[in-house]
């Protein structure tokens, strides 16, 4: 507790740097020319951590709850220091910004406590695990005036926004319907019973506030993703970026006013909580009465693809449309089928980092900023507690961010929390 008031008083020295007219900081306008990072989260955030290297990034911290995860990143990366507890890096005011890459149920305390801390976030998707905490993460970044960019990579790759200008200019006509597909094939995790942690695992530190619950050794590295206490099941895990996209190129900046579909468990006989199999549509009212559509086809039990692709989108436009797939680039038709254009090219992490540095140093919001981040991460949301209701559909309102006459759907817009826990964001 006292290093989280320290923190709290390094996010309010922040916010008194204000650049008066230029909405800035004189902490982003004087960011290092080789930024300082702390990376959370050693399986993903290495990975991202790489990038950051190619980058001329110092990384000063490199954080896990595992102990061999961290001192192999800290070797990889030539980190300046390897620790379990993140908040060891919110209390270096040397520390320009850090990556968040541990379980989804982390994504949304950290980001909150980096900005009170003054430090610019680089969050992966989904950028929270639940509704609330994606509101949460706006309104600090906003408070804080920090740079949060969302790991949706494709928001900064060339080839893909080349695409996605193409049809929000009109090339395929009005797109009233987006489609989003998730198909590939998990692996069963299969059934465990509780144990002890392994030996040098801070499992306490690792649950944080979610509820504590026994350890089990299929709920620890990855597959905690298909439980609801630490993931958002595959709709956040991947399908988020198929979601995303889908939005950019609806043009839609609200969330759907109703949601309808399915989700369930169909294959899998396993330990885990989420659908393997989910069929969601989206609908946004329009002027004039008219309606947009997105749908969201999952299924991660299926060894085959789905119009040549595991994972990508279809734009449906009145003079034609579109196929997109993050990994490979996009194919443009017109009337009778007719291929109109093409262009390959996979997306780009990379690019992703140059655009958050450069909006630490330009002071503007980044390609993939957080209120971008929430609107896709919350169509997973709805996905999975359209599943988890058992409900064929229900209305949302997208200005208050809950359910309509919903007592049952709206107890999931946020989550329980370990009673007393430090890290529990106030306002959920």
């Amino acid at each position: 507790m006292k290093r989280r008031t320290f923190v709290k008083g390094l996010g309010a020295a922040a916010l008194s740097t204000a650049v008066a007219g230029t909405g800035r900081t004189s902490y982003a306008a004087n960011a290092n020319e080789n930024l300082v990072i702390g990376v959370m989260g050693c399986s993903r955030g290495l990975t991202v951590c790489k990038d950051f290297l190619q980058k001329g990034t110092r990384v000063a911290y490199v954080c896990d709850p595992d102990e061999e995860r961290r001192n192999r990143a800290k070797d990889i990366t030539n980190a300046g220091k390897a620790v379990a507890d993140f908040r060891e890096i919110l209390d270096d005011a040397a520390v320009d910004a850090v990556v968040i890459a541990p379980t989804d149920h982390w994504h949304g305390p950290m980001a909150i406590m980096a900005c009170e801390a003054g430090k610019h976030v680089y969050v992966e998707k989904p950028c929270a695990h639940n509704i609330r905490e994606g509101r949460l993460m706006i309104e600090a970044a906003r408070r804080a005036n920090r740079v949060m960019q969302v790991g949706s990579q494709s928001r900064s790759t060339q080839v893909l926004k080349n695409g996605i200008q193409l049809v929000r200019e009109g090339a395929i006509g009005d797109v009233l319907i987006a489609k989003a597909w998730n198909s590939q094939k998990r692996a069963d995790i299969g059934h465990a019973e509780s144990s002890e942690p392994p030996a040098g695992f801070d499992y306490d530190l690792w649950v944080g506030p979610a509820p504590m619950r026994a350890y089990q050794s299929n709920c620890h590295h990855y597959t905690w993703h298909w439980w609801y206490d630490f993931g958002t099941g595959d709709a956040g895990n991947d399908g988020v970026h198929e979601l995303d996209i889908a939005l950019w190129a609806l043009g839609v900046e609200t969330h759907p006013s109703k949601v309808s579909g399915y989700g369930a468990k169909m294959f899998f006989e396993d330990d885990q909580q989420f659908p393997d199999s989910q069929y969601v549509t989206f609908e946004y009212p329009q002027a004039g009465g008219k309606l947009k559509s997105l749908v969201y086809e999952h299924r991660i039990w299926t060894p085959y693809t789905q119009q040549g692709f595991e994972n990508a989108n279809a734009f449906y436009g009145t003079n034609g449309y579109m196929i997109l797939a993050k990994g490979r680039g996009w194919r443009m038709f017109g009337p009778k089928d007719e291929l109109l254009k093409e262009e390959q090219g996979g997306f780009s992490v990379p690019e992703h980092i140059d655009d958050f540095v450069n909006a630490i140093r330009a002071g503007g919001r980044p390609s993939a900023d957080i209120e971008i981040g929430h609107r896709a991460a919350t169509l997973a949301h709805l996905a999975n507690i359209l599943a988890r209701t058992g409900k064929g559909s229900f209305r949302f309102d997208p200005e208050n961010e809950r359910f309509v006459d919903d007592p049952e759907a709206n107890a999931m817009v946020s989550r329980t929390y370990r009673e007393g826990h430090w890290a529990v964001p106030q306002g959920v």
